[in-house]
């Protein structure tokens, strides 16, 4: 059956060749919120100009993983090897926000979700485009949006 996954801290490499060899079509997602994906596609941008960079993020004190899947995903798309500072409070849903530094100023790109119905689009989004997806994985939300 075809899937959508939406977790973080897991790697679907096996289970994309699975889902692949019986022709089935793997959608997995670290973030569903479309806000998350435009501040990754905005980080990217702004490490051209722009490329020392830290990102911070925070969420609450259950969430297990740090860093989280949008966190190290936002790191691999910068120059370098980025610092992430994690952080894990009450009260937290999901945020993070990426720095640039540069002589004289600072550019702060930053998503904040504060419930759960911030993914709600996401999810509804790739469920949408499940049968259109070709068998094996596709990975991340960022796949869907054009």
């Amino acid at each position: 059956m075809p899937c959508v996954v939406g977790t973080s801290g897991w790697d679907p490499g096996s289970a994309g060749e699975f889902a692949a060899e019986r022709g089935l079509a793997l959608f997995v997602a670290p973030n569903f919120a479309i806000g998350a994906v435009l501040m990754m596609r905005l980080a990217t941008e702004a490490a051209q100009f722009m490329p020392r960079a830290e990102i911070v993020e925070l969420h609450g004190e259950a969430k297990k993983d740090a860093p989280s899947g949008t966190a190290k995903a936002t790191a691999e798309l910068l120059p370098g090897e980025p610092p992430i500072h994690s952080v894990r409070l009450p009260g937290l849903v999901a945020h993070q926000e990426v720095l640039f530094g540069g002589d004289g100023q600072l550019l702060t790109i930053r998503h904040d979700a504060y419930s759960r119905e911030a993914y709600v689009p996401g999810v509804l989004l790739a469920l949408e485009q499940l049968p259109s997806l070709p068998p094996g994985l596709t990975l991340g939300l960022d796949a869907l949006l054009h």
